[in-house]
């Protein structure tokens, strides 16, 4: 059987992470991939998770499974982090969350959902957009096309295209859209232009997908949702996949949501029954420890405020790198205009050098980053940003 197979490439970012770790240069930098890295370059447990693990380890009692939809308590508060508590979808009690492995496992849930919902579905997809989206969508049986998003040549969003692009979509059409912190072009909608995309959606009829990865790594916890609350109260129907990986840390945990919302409370627990019967024949039942450390911490003020600040802190340091790295940018004299980097939002910006400046960056200097010059902004620190952009410079 297995001997018509033949060997497929490996994972681009995987095998550029392979290639890091041979190599011996000290001056090494990653900046491929995507995880949050302190100063030090170590992505730290933090420490709101590690008590919450401590309380866990002495309170649980058993290793029983906790059903499809996962624990209720994490889906309730995941529902109140996503949307905020006293959003109209869940006072009119139109939501229904399960827990999923991870944004990943969520996303695969919301494409196998949708295909049975309609067989051979379109899901629309920004260009760019996540590596991993075409897949998932592909590998559950879905059609995928693309509309304009990243204008690389100006270096930000191509909001007109992506707004015509989207009238022309079939209100029977799924159109993915980040929430905040774009991977990988780090350009977001503002809140103008998600009021714009939210009317055209109602009047398009479309099913918007919103994938949220990354709330409270751009501006706040609030404020990177405001498109995705904004959205929900202007469609009837939406489906939203949230992980945990990024904001808590939590990346080995895997452990994310799935959130629908219907037209009604009926008609979204039709359409429940539906998504729980995916869940079932995809994984059977969601992990349970990633999701008792989330629902401990948001239901504990004491380690709820401790996450605030301990997310606040990674918030700023990224946020602080894109302007530092434009600085030191300057500083070597380079003329080329940076400043992008700093009005983007999230770990990620495409640097905008050829693939052939990307390989040099990588072969005389030991900097990694993905061919497309999509670089880990995380992966900067002030033991580095001034090897970074001499490098940078040099090449350029």
């Amino acid at each position: 059987m297995f001997g018509s197979l033949k060997a497929l490439p490996a994972d681009p970012i995987l095998g550029l992470l392979a290639k890091y770790r041979k190599d011996t240069n000290p001056n090494k930098i990653d900046l491929g991939v995507g995880v949050y890295k302190n100063e030090a370059g170590h992505t730290a447990i933090l420490n709101c998770v590690k008590k919450a693990e401590q309380h866990r380890l002495t309170t649980e009692d058993t290793k029983v499974y906790i059903g499809p939809t996962g624990s209720e308590l994490f889906n309730v508060e995941m529902a109140n982090l996503v949307f905020g508590q006293n959003h109209k979808v869940l006072t009119e009690n139109r939501a229904r969350t399960v827990s999923a492995p991870g944004g990943t496992g969520a996303l695969r849930v919301a494409a196998e959902f949708i295909k049975s919902c309609k067989a051979g579905a379109t899901v629309w997809v920004s260009n760019p957009t996540w590596a991993n989206h075409t897949g998932l969508f592909e590998a559950a049986g879905l059609q995928v096309k693309t509309y304009p998003y990243y204008d690389y040549e100006n270096k930000g969003l191509d909001f007109d295209g992506m707004l015509a692009a989207l009238k022309e979509v079939s209100s029977n059409d799924v159109v993915l859209l980040h929430a905040c912190c774009h991977n990988p072009s780090g350009m977001d909608l503002n809140n103008v232009q998600w009021q714009q995309v939210a009317e055209v959606a109602k009047s398009v009829g479309f099913t918007p997908l919103i994938d949220m990865a990354y709330q409270g790594f751009g501006t706040g916890l609030d404020e990177d949702a405001y498109g995705l609350r904004l959205m929900a109260e202007t469609v009837n129907e939406m489906i939203v996949c949230s992980s945990c990986s990024k904001n808590f840390g939590l990346y080995r945990e895997r452990i994310g949501a799935c959130t629908i919302i219907g037209e009604s409370a009926l008609s979204v627990d039709i359409a429940s029954s539906v998504l729980l019967s995916v869940v079932r024949v995809i994984y059977s039942m969601p992990p349970a420890h990633g999701a008792a450390i989330v629902e401990t911490i948001l239901s504990s003020d004491e380690l709820r405020n401790e996450w605030h600040s301990e997310l606040k802190e990674m918030r700023d340091r990224i946020n602080g790198n894109r302007q530092l790295l434009v600085d030191k940018l300057i500083e070597n004299g380079v003329t080329r205009d940076f400043s992008f980097i700093a009005r983007q939002s999230g770990m990620f910006s495409f640097l905008g050098i050829t693939p052939e400046q990307v390989q040099q960056l990588q072969d005389e200097y030991s900097i990694y980053m993905v061919g497309s010059s999509r670089m880990s902004i995380a992966g900067i620190a002030n033991s580095n940003v001034d090897y970074l952009a001499q490098s940078i410079a040099k090449v350029l």
